[in-house]
């Protein structure tokens, strides 16, 4: 699922997604939880707009901590699809 939301957020026009607009195959707190990890670990970070919660992909973050890490991820996971 965390793979997934990375995923979506790497292909998003904008680089950002509402949480409602990245479809999971799990319910409402068990997706809660893999954002909660997610923003924790660093990997994404999240502000409300309104009545929604926006997340952003901290691709720039990421690149420059452990450079190639995050494209070597997405494209081992493509691979196994």
């Amino acid at each position: 699922m965390r793979l997934e939301i990375v995923r979506s957020l790497f292909c998003a026009q904008q680089g950002s997604l509402s949480c409602k607009e990245i479809e999971l195959p799990v319910s409402k707190a068990t997706a809660s939880h893999h954002f909660k990890v997610l923003r924790e670990a660093g990997v994404i970070a999240q502000h409300d707009e309104g009545t929604r919660r926006i997340s952003n992909l901290r691709s720039d973050d990421l690149e420059r901590r452990f450079p190639g890490l995050l494209d070597s991820v997405l494209r081992a996971a493509q691979s196994d699809l």
